[in-house]
C-alpha cells in the first residue's frame, strides 16, 4: 500500500514537471514571437525600399547587371581604362577647351562708342586743355595751375559747360575710363565727388 502511494506521488510529480516544461516552452515561443515580429516588419519595409530603389535605378540607369554579367562589365571597364590611358594628355582637355570656346563664342562683343560719344569726350579734353592754356597765357599764379591739374573739373562743372545732364557726364566717364587722355578719379577735397582730369597732368606733377 505504501509503495502504491509513492508510485502515485512520483507520477503526479512527473506530470507537474511536464506541465512546467510546456509552460516554459510556450513562454519562450511567445517571447521569441514578440522579438522577431518587429524584425519581420522591419525586414519587409527594407525589402520594399530596395524594390523602390531598384525601380528608380532602372528608370535612370537601366536594368542592374546580373551576377553572371559582372566579369563582362569588369573586362569592358579595363579595356576602356587602358584605351584612355593610351590617349595623349591633350585629349583629356578637349571638353574643357570646347567649353571655353563656347563661352567665348557667345560672349557679347563690347559696344563701340558712337561718334557722338567720341565727340563729347574730345570736347571734354578740349575744355580741360583750354582751361590750362588760359591760366598759362594769363600768367596766373602757379597755385591756380596746380589746383586745376589736381582737381580737374567735376561732373557738374562739365555738365554746365557742355549743356549736358550730369547723368550723361557720368555715362561718358565710364567710357573715358579706358581713354588714354583722361583720369577719372575722386576730388581731393570734396567727398563723393568725381572729376575729369587730363592724364598728362598727373605726369607733369610728378
Amino acid at each position: 500500500m505504501q509503495e502504491s502511494s509513492i508510485l502515485a506521488d512520483a507520477v503526479h510529480a512527473d506530470q507537474l514537471i511536464t506541465l512546467t516544461y510546456g509552460q516554459l516552452q510556450d513562454l519562450v515561443k511567445q517571447a521569441a514571437a514578440e522579438i522577431t515580429e518587429p524584425l519581420k516588419e522591419e525586414i519587409q519595409d527594407l525589402k520594399e525600399k530596395v524594390d523602390r530603389l531598384e525601380a528608380l535605378q532602372e528608370v535612370y540607369h537601366g536594368t542592374s547587371p546580373q551576377a553572371e554579367e559582372f566579369p563582362m562589365y569588369r573586362d569592358a571597364w579595363e579595356k576602356k581604362r587602358t584605351a584612355l590611358d593610351s590617349l595623349p594628355s591633350r585629349v583629356w582637355g578637349i571638353e574643357q577647351d570646347l567649353s571655353e570656346l563656347e563661352k567665348t563664342a557667345i560672349k557679347p562683343k563690347a559696344t563701340e562708342p558712337t561718334q557722338k560719344t567720341l565727340d563729347h569726350l574730345t570736347e571734354i579734353a578740349v575744355i580741360l586743355g583750354a582751361a590750362e592754356k588760359r591760366l598759362i597765357e594769363n600768367q596766373a599764379p602757379r597755385a591756380y595751375l596746380t589746383r586745376l591739374r589736381k582737381e580737374g573739373m567735376t561732373f557738374s562743372q562739365l555738365s554746365a559747360r557742355m549743356g549736358l545732364t550730369v547723368d550723361r557726364i557720368r555715362q561718358l566717364s565710364r567710357i573715358a575710363a579706358t581713354d588714354q587722355r583722361f583720369n577719372i578719379t575722386w576730388h581731393p577735397r570734396r567727398k563723393n565727388t568725381k572729376i575729369f582730369k587730363l592724364r598728362r597732368w598727373d605726369v607733369q606733377e610728378l
